[in-house]
């Protein structure tokens, strides 16, 4: 690895550093008014959200790397004590980008940017409508990290109200492959939460995974399964029963497939290719009735498909 010490990085290296490792960011993009009555408008990736009781987010308005200066976000925020707080989306991320300019204090980012301002309810400034998740907030803390150049400014606001718009919500409630957000990276990079990139890991709350250290030894030294697949396996709290086990196997092995290929193993990479883990596995056992040298390969393969498809009971069963 290499390795770094703050105290011999310029700051601007140091933000780099940051702002690559610690990625992706969620973006927020924030409203405010300024002194003038008007709207300002703001992209920051330095945010997150930190309780839900009081509902609290966060997000840090940083001095200017080249003098030291603040935002008119950071005025406006301290001055009214009012904001509103929108998710960014894959379809307005150019246009969040143009109100990321360093314009003159007094321009309406709204016009430049093209994004429509629509009011709030309960705070003063504009909500922007082309964003599916606008929370109005209110400033409950700022707290200064720094006088220097690119220092912090952590600004801790409450929820008042959230908007969410109807077409993100799914059967679990919001959808994240429906909302399309989009994280900051370092650079120039961002990524798109959507698509095949979203997946899902189910949470230990309600039961208590047996552990990687009971995991049975022939799985521990597989040169297929991954630690990600591990991991999953260790997340189940007891390993399935030998009655089970022999129940999955002989309806598998029942399952005669008709195919004119001769060769077994191409037959596998096929069914492999459409991530049929169930029918991978039905050759796999013929190899393995057949004394195949590739044949517990074959068989972890058809575990390692099922875990990354969610059916760890079926990977399990195929594994033992």
């Amino acid at each position: 690895m290499r390795h770094f010490e703050p105290k011999d990085l310029k700051v601007p290296e140091v933000f780099a550093l940051l702002t690559s490792g610690v990625a992706p960011r969620p973006i927020a993009l924030v409203a405010t008014m300024s002194e003038n009555n008007g709207p300002n408008l703001a992209p920051f990736s330095f945010f997150n959200t930190f309780g839900a009781n009081p509902p609290t987010v966060a997000f840090s308005p940083s001095t200017r790397g080249r003098d030291g200066t603040r935002k008119d976000t950071y005025h406006n925020l301290v001055r009214e004590k009012e904001c509103t707080v929108q998710v960014v989306t894959y379809a307005m991320v150019e246009q969040v980008n143009l109100a990321s300019t360093e314009y003159e204090t007094g321009v309406d980012e709204f016009i430049k940017s093209g994004l429509t301002p629509i009011p709030s309810d309960l705070v003063r400034p504009p909500r922007v409508k082309e964003s599916p998740f606008q929370m109005e907030c209110v400033l409950e803390r700022e707290v200064s990290l720094g006088d220097g150049k690119g220092s912090g400014n952590l600004m801790i606001c409450r929820v008042l109200k959230f908007h969410v718009a109807e077409e993100v919500y799914g059967e679990k409630g919001i959808d994240p492959r429906r909302m399309d957000s989009v994280g900051r990276m370092g650079a120039n990079y961002y990524t798109r939460a959507s698509g095949n990139v979203v997946f899902e890991v189910a949470k230990p709350v309600q039961t208590k995974g047996m552990g990687y250290d009971l995991l049975p030894a022939h799985i521990k030294d597989s040169h297929v399964l991954s630690a990600n697949n591990l991991a999953k396996l260790a997340g189940a709290e007891t390993v399935p029963a030998g009655p089970e086990v022999a129940e999955l196997i002989a309806s598998v092995e029942g399952e005669v497939y008709s195919d004119n290929e001769s060769d077994p193993l191409s037959v596998f990479e096929r069914y492999r290719r459409m991530g049929d883990y169930r029918r991978m596995l039905s050759v796999a056992l013929q190899l393995k009735k057949q004394g195949h040298p590739r044949a517990r390969r074959a068989i972890e393969l058809s575990a390692k498909e099922a875990l990354e498809q969610n059916d760890r009971d079926f990977a399990w069963k195929a594994l033992l």
